[in-house]
Protein backbone atom coordinates (compact mmCIF):
# COMPACT_ATOMS: atom_id res chain seq x y z
CA UNK A 1 0.00 0.00 0.00
CA UNK A 2 1.22 3.30 -1.02
CA UNK A 3 1.65 6.03 1.34
CA UNK A 4 2.06 9.97 1.39
CA UNK A 5 5.00 11.54 3.32
CA UNK A 6 4.05 14.15 6.34
CA UNK A 7 4.42 17.40 4.90
CA UNK A 8 4.85 20.64 6.93
CA UNK A 9 5.76 24.26 5.84
CA UNK A 10 6.51 22.67 2.48
CA UNK A 11 8.85 19.78 3.62
CA UNK A 12 8.33 15.99 3.17
CA UNK A 13 8.79 13.83 5.88
CA UNK A 14 8.75 9.79 5.97
CA UNK A 15 8.26 9.54 9.60
CA UNK A 16 5.49 10.69 11.46
CA UNK A 17 6.91 10.58 15.04
CA UNK A 18 8.30 13.78 16.71
CA UNK A 19 10.73 13.19 19.51
CA UNK A 20 11.78 15.52 22.42
CA UNK A 21 15.09 16.45 24.19
CA UNK A 22 14.13 17.07 27.61
CA UNK A 23 14.37 14.41 30.51
CA UNK A 24 16.89 11.92 29.28
CA UNK A 25 19.64 10.85 32.08
CA UNK A 26 22.60 11.33 29.49
CA UNK A 27 22.82 13.15 25.84
CA UNK A 28 23.85 10.28 24.80
CA UNK A 29 20.95 7.96 25.89
CA UNK A 30 18.76 11.01 23.99
CA UNK A 31 21.01 10.55 20.85
CA UNK A 32 20.23 6.03 20.81
CA UNK A 33 16.54 6.94 21.40
CA UNK A 34 16.12 9.61 18.08
CA UNK A 35 17.94 6.96 16.76
CA UNK A 36 15.72 3.83 17.44
CA UNK A 37 12.96 5.90 16.97
CA UNK A 38 13.13 6.81 13.52
CA UNK A 39 12.18 10.46 13.93
CA UNK A 40 13.42 13.29 11.76
CA UNK A 41 12.19 16.06 13.45
CA UNK A 42 13.36 16.90 17.16
CA UNK A 43 11.96 19.44 19.49
CA UNK A 44 13.81 21.78 21.54
CA UNK A 45 12.46 24.43 24.25
CA UNK A 46 14.30 27.54 23.42
CA UNK A 47 14.01 28.82 26.81
CA UNK A 48 15.58 26.01 28.93
CA UNK A 49 18.77 25.50 26.59
CA UNK A 50 21.78 26.81 25.72
CA UNK A 51 23.03 27.99 22.34
CA UNK A 52 25.54 26.18 20.46
CA UNK A 53 28.91 27.80 21.78
CA UNK A 54 27.92 28.75 25.29
CA UNK A 55 28.87 25.84 27.42
CA UNK A 56 27.52 22.46 27.33
CA UNK A 57 24.15 22.72 25.13
CA UNK A 58 21.74 19.78 24.44
CA UNK A 59 21.84 21.08 20.29
CA UNK A 60 25.31 19.94 20.14
CA UNK A 61 24.17 16.66 20.00
CA UNK A 62 21.71 16.76 17.89
CA UNK A 63 23.31 16.24 14.05
CA UNK A 64 21.25 18.72 12.51
CA UNK A 65 22.18 16.99 9.29
CA UNK A 66 19.54 14.22 9.86
CA UNK A 67 17.41 15.73 11.86
CA UNK A 68 14.79 19.12 12.01
CA UNK A 69 15.02 21.27 15.12
CA UNK A 70 11.80 22.06 15.64
CA UNK A 71 12.13 24.92 18.70
CA UNK A 72 8.88 25.29 21.15
CA UNK A 73 7.88 28.02 23.45
CA UNK A 74 7.54 26.15 26.27
CA UNK A 75 7.54 28.13 29.40
CA UNK A 76 5.63 31.22 27.87
CA UNK A 77 2.36 32.33 29.27
CA UNK A 78 1.56 35.70 26.88
CA UNK A 79 0.90 35.42 23.21
CA UNK A 80 4.00 38.33 23.03
CA UNK A 81 6.60 35.91 25.69
CA UNK A 82 5.81 33.29 22.43
CA UNK A 83 5.96 35.28 19.31
CA UNK A 84 9.41 36.89 21.00
CA UNK A 85 10.80 33.52 21.87
CA UNK A 86 10.18 32.37 18.28
CA UNK A 87 12.02 35.50 16.99
CA UNK A 88 15.17 34.43 19.44
CA UNK A 89 14.72 30.98 17.60
CA UNK A 90 15.10 32.21 14.54
CA UNK A 91 17.75 34.55 15.08
CA UNK A 92 20.12 31.67 16.64
CA UNK A 93 19.78 29.84 13.12
CA UNK A 94 17.23 27.52 14.75
CA UNK A 95 14.82 27.99 11.32
CA UNK A 96 10.88 28.93 10.74
CA UNK A 97 9.03 26.25 12.06
CA UNK A 98 8.10 26.59 15.74
CA UNK A 99 6.09 24.58 17.95
CA UNK A 100 3.77 27.15 19.25
CA UNK A 101 3.12 27.06 23.08
CA UNK A 102 1.07 29.73 25.11
CA UNK A 103 0.18 28.25 28.52
CA UNK A 104 -2.88 29.05 30.20
CA UNK A 105 -2.66 27.67 33.51
CA UNK A 106 0.57 26.47 35.11
CA UNK A 107 -1.35 23.19 37.27
CA UNK A 108 -2.56 21.28 34.74
CA UNK A 109 -0.30 23.16 31.42
CA UNK A 110 -3.55 23.64 28.98
CA UNK A 111 -3.48 26.10 26.46
CA UNK A 112 -4.44 29.96 26.13
CA UNK A 113 -6.53 29.38 23.71
CA UNK A 114 -6.92 33.31 23.03
CA UNK A 115 -3.43 34.13 23.37
CA UNK A 116 -2.24 30.99 21.27
CA UNK A 117 -4.65 32.30 18.18
CA UNK A 118 -3.06 35.35 18.98
CA UNK A 119 0.41 34.53 18.36
CA UNK A 120 -0.47 32.12 15.38
CA UNK A 121 -1.40 34.79 13.28
CA UNK A 122 1.39 37.08 14.23
CA UNK A 123 4.19 34.36 13.45
CA UNK A 124 2.60 33.31 10.48
CA UNK A 125 1.98 36.67 9.09
CA UNK A 126 5.94 36.97 9.33
CA UNK A 127 6.89 33.36 7.61
CA UNK A 128 7.03 31.21 10.42
CA UNK A 129 5.65 27.77 10.19
CA UNK A 130 3.70 27.39 12.85
CA UNK A 131 2.54 23.92 14.80
CA UNK A 132 0.22 25.09 17.77
CA UNK A 133 -0.57 22.76 20.91
CA UNK A 134 -3.79 23.60 21.40
CA UNK A 135 -6.49 21.59 23.08
CA UNK A 136 -8.55 19.35 21.72
CA UNK A 137 -11.70 21.39 20.60
CA UNK A 138 -12.51 21.69 16.66
CA UNK A 139 -13.49 24.63 16.69
CA UNK A 140 -10.36 26.81 17.77
CA UNK A 141 -8.55 23.84 15.72
CA UNK A 142 -10.60 25.29 12.82
CA UNK A 143 -9.62 29.11 13.76
CA UNK A 144 -6.32 28.26 14.25
CA UNK A 145 -6.05 26.78 10.71
CA UNK A 146 -7.71 30.01 9.91
CA UNK A 147 -4.67 32.13 11.58
CA UNK A 148 -2.40 30.31 9.73
CA UNK A 149 -1.01 26.98 11.50
CA UNK A 150 0.70 24.87 8.92
CA UNK A 151 -0.68 22.01 11.45
CA UNK A 152 -2.87 21.93 14.88
CA UNK A 153 -1.32 19.51 17.42
CA UNK A 154 -4.42 18.66 20.07
CA UNK A 155 -3.58 17.35 23.22
CA UNK A 156 -4.31 13.71 23.59
CA UNK A 157 -4.41 14.68 27.68
CA UNK A 158 -2.24 16.84 29.91
CA UNK A 159 1.57 17.18 29.35
CA UNK A 160 3.46 14.63 30.68
CA UNK A 161 0.37 12.43 32.58
CA UNK A 162 0.47 9.10 30.02
CA UNK A 163 -3.00 8.75 30.72
CA UNK A 164 -3.53 8.26 26.47
CA UNK A 165 -6.21 9.50 24.01
CA UNK A 166 -8.79 10.66 26.30
CA UNK A 167 -11.63 12.00 23.87
CA UNK A 168 -10.58 10.45 20.95
CA UNK A 169 -14.34 11.56 19.38
CA UNK A 170 -13.32 15.51 19.62
CA UNK A 171 -10.34 14.12 17.90
CA UNK A 172 -11.98 12.60 14.89
CA UNK A 173 -14.27 15.80 14.82
CA UNK A 174 -10.96 17.97 14.75
CA UNK A 175 -9.49 15.67 11.59
CA UNK A 176 -12.96 16.19 9.74
CA UNK A 177 -12.97 20.25 11.13
CA UNK A 178 -9.72 20.86 9.44
CA UNK A 179 -7.62 20.64 5.77
CA UNK A 180 -4.12 21.08 7.53
CA UNK A 181 -2.39 17.96 9.26
CA UNK A 182 -3.66 17.04 12.85
CA UNK A 183 -0.81 15.95 15.03
CA UNK A 184 -1.85 14.58 18.65
CA UNK A 185 0.58 16.24 21.30
CA UNK A 186 0.99 15.72 25.04
CA UNK A 187 -0.69 12.31 27.21
CA UNK A 188 0.56 9.43 25.28
CA UNK A 189 2.24 7.17 28.32
CA UNK A 190 2.98 3.53 25.85
CA UNK A 191 2.96 2.05 22.90
CA UNK A 192 -0.96 1.84 22.29
CA UNK A 193 -1.69 5.21 23.24
CA UNK A 194 0.29 6.23 20.08
CA UNK A 195 -1.50 3.45 17.60
CA UNK A 196 -4.52 4.56 18.65
CA UNK A 197 -4.20 8.08 17.84
CA UNK A 198 -2.58 7.10 14.39
CA UNK A 199 -5.90 4.66 13.69
CA UNK A 200 -8.29 7.52 14.22
CA UNK A 201 -6.59 9.32 11.33
CA UNK A 202 -4.30 11.50 13.16
CA UNK A 203 -1.19 12.00 10.26
CA UNK A 204 1.87 12.35 13.65
CA UNK A 205 2.44 11.85 17.31
CA UNK A 206 4.25 14.09 19.45
CA UNK A 207 6.01 12.92 22.48
CA UNK A 208 8.92 13.26 24.65
CA UNK A 209 7.91 11.93 28.26
CA UNK A 210 6.63 8.72 27.11
CA UNK A 211 9.98 8.01 25.57
CA UNK A 212 12.66 9.70 28.05
CA UNK A 213 10.58 8.86 31.62
CA UNK A 214 10.34 4.86 30.37
CA UNK A 215 12.69 2.46 32.23
CA UNK A 216 14.70 1.65 28.98
CA UNK A 217 13.87 5.02 26.93
CA UNK A 218 15.78 3.05 23.99
CA UNK A 219 13.48 0.38 23.66
CA UNK A 220 10.17 2.53 24.25
CA UNK A 221 11.46 4.58 21.41
CA UNK A 222 11.37 1.68 19.00
CA UNK A 223 8.22 0.44 20.15
CA UNK A 224 6.65 3.78 19.38
CA UNK A 225 7.90 3.95 16.09
CA UNK A 226 6.66 0.47 15.52
CA UNK A 227 3.06 1.73 16.79
CA UNK A 228 3.14 4.71 14.44
CA UNK A 229 3.89 2.97 11.74
CA UNK A 230 0.85 0.15 12.57
CA UNK A 231 -1.47 2.87 13.76
CA UNK A 232 -0.89 4.41 9.80
CA UNK A 233 -0.89 1.20 8.05
CA UNK A 234 -4.34 -0.30 10.04
CA UNK A 235 -6.04 3.53 9.60
CA UNK A 236 -5.16 3.48 5.65
CA UNK A 237 -6.44 -0.42 5.59
CA UNK A 238 -9.74 0.07 7.06
CA UNK A 239 -10.93 -1.46 9.78
CA UNK A 240 -14.14 -4.08 10.24
CA UNK A 241 -17.38 -2.40 11.23
CA UNK A 242 -17.97 -2.85 15.41
CA UNK A 243 -21.18 -5.29 15.48
CA UNK A 244 -23.29 -6.63 19.04
CA UNK A 245 -22.98 -9.81 18.03
CA UNK A 246 -20.14 -12.91 16.65
CA UNK A 247 -19.79 -13.57 12.54
CA UNK A 248 -18.04 -16.22 11.99
CA UNK A 249 -15.13 -16.23 10.13
CA UNK A 250 -16.42 -19.70 7.96
CA UNK A 251 -19.73 -19.10 7.01
CA UNK A 252 -21.56 -21.77 6.65
CA UNK A 253 -24.07 -20.43 3.81
CA UNK A 254 -23.45 -22.49 0.38
CA UNK A 255 -21.66 -25.39 2.21
CA UNK A 256 -23.82 -28.97 1.83
CA UNK A 257 -24.95 -30.31 4.90
CA UNK A 258 -23.24 -33.57 5.30
CA UNK A 259 -24.97 -34.39 8.64
CA UNK A 260 -28.38 -35.27 6.67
Amino acid sequence: MNDTNLVLGGKEFSSRLIVGTGKYATNELMREAHEAAGAQIVTVAVRRVSLPGHGDSILDHIDTSRYTLLPNTAGCYTADEAVRTAYLAREAGLGDMVKLEVIGDSRTLFPDTVGLLEATRTLAREGFVVMPYTNDDPVTARRLEDAGAACVMPLGAPIGSGLGIRNPYNVKIILESVSVPVIVDAGVGTASDAAIAMELGCDGVLMNTAIAGARDPVAMARAMRLAVEAGRLASRAGRIGKRLYATASSPLEGVPDWTS
